[in-house]
């Protein structure tokens, strides 16, 4: 057996690479559960699975729904559009808002960010 150790695998993230390092560090630390889990595992009962025909169901029944209700409202989606670009396109646009739309859009980043980021 080669004691030399292994090279880095390029292949994988920071978060592989750190669990792979937190498996060497404790692999002496096993305990023996003489099968225990092996049985507990194999007591599970068996993932339910749906049936094959339940997917291109569920596509036709949205893709028909999608049809009936551009068919039962014809004059919808132009009014939508029309209303949409009324209301968003046609406004002026100052470049104060823009500076202070930004800026907006800049600290919820940043606080999203930090909020993602936080140790708790």
């Amino acid at each position: 057996m080669n004691d030399a150790p292994a090279a880095p695998r390029t292949d994988d993230d920071w978060l592989d690479a750190a669990l792979r390092a937190a498996g060497r560090d404790h692999r002496d630390l096993y305990v023996a559960d003489d099968g225990f889990t092996a049985r507990a595992v194999a007591a599970l009962p068996a993932p339910e699975t749906v049936p094959a025909w339940r997917k291109p169901a569920l596509i036709a029944l949205w893709g028909l729904t999608g049809v009936g209700t551009v068919l039962a409202l014809p004059g919808a989606f132009a009014d939508v559009a029309r209303e949409f670009y009324r209301v968003i396109g046609a406004h002026p646009v100052a470049v104060g808002e823009l500076a202070v739309g930004i800026a907006l859009l800049g600290s919820l980043a940043l606080a999203g960010a930090a909020w993602a980021l936080r140790e708790d």
